[in-house]
């Protein structure tokens, strides 16, 4: 049976939902991931930035732009000691800037992701993958990235038939 790691990024705090801020304990990527995990039983690695970003939107999306410009890679609280024992990774995160955050790519970057699946989740509030799915076709060059699923962000809680219909078109469900 082929073994799934749910590995994602989510920003709480305040957050942007389609044209207002609103503070939230729990960011949406979580929340689906959340659901994912419910349907799936798979594993969860949540990535943390050592020196997260502000809690004050614009102010994150500043610091956002900033490390993108300078291709940073942040460092992470913690990481997987090994992914090999998994054959499919679900990848989610945010847009910023029309790609994924940079303490992603300092994840990816850490790991030979040759042979494994990669399946990239994407929540936003309109912006859609963005680049996220080349940038990673790009960093996981011996990966097989399938086609991303985009949630709108503000609609994450209520997202479980998209997701199911994802999965089950990528035979996780």
């Amino acid at each position: 049976m082929a073994k799934t790691l749910i590995a994602f990024f989510s920003r709480a705090d305040e957050n942007y939902f389609g044209g207002a801020m609103r503070y939230v304990k729990v960011g949406n990527t979580e929340i689906v991931c959340e659901i994912i995990r419910d349907l799936t039983g798979a594993d969860t690695f949540k990535m943390e930035m050592k020196n997260p970003y502000s809690p004050v939107y614009m102010t994150c999306i500043d610091e956002a732009k900033q490390d993108l410009k300078a291709k940073a890679r942040p460092e992470l609280v913690s990481m997987p000691e090994s992914i090999d024992a998994y054959d499919n990774i679900i990848l989610a995160y945010p847009n910023y800037w029309g790609t994924m955050p940079m303490a992603v790519f300092t994840f990816l970057e850490h790991y030979d992701f040759t042979g494994k699946t990669i399946l990239p989740l994407c929540t936003n509030e309109g912006s859609c993958m963005g680049g996220s799915e080349r940038d990673i076709r790009r960093t996981c060059p011996g990966a097989d990235v399938k086609s991303g699923l985009s949630i709108t962000g503000s609609q994450a809680s209520s997202s479980k038939g998209q997701v199911q219909r994802w999965l089950s078109a990528n035979g996780l469900l």
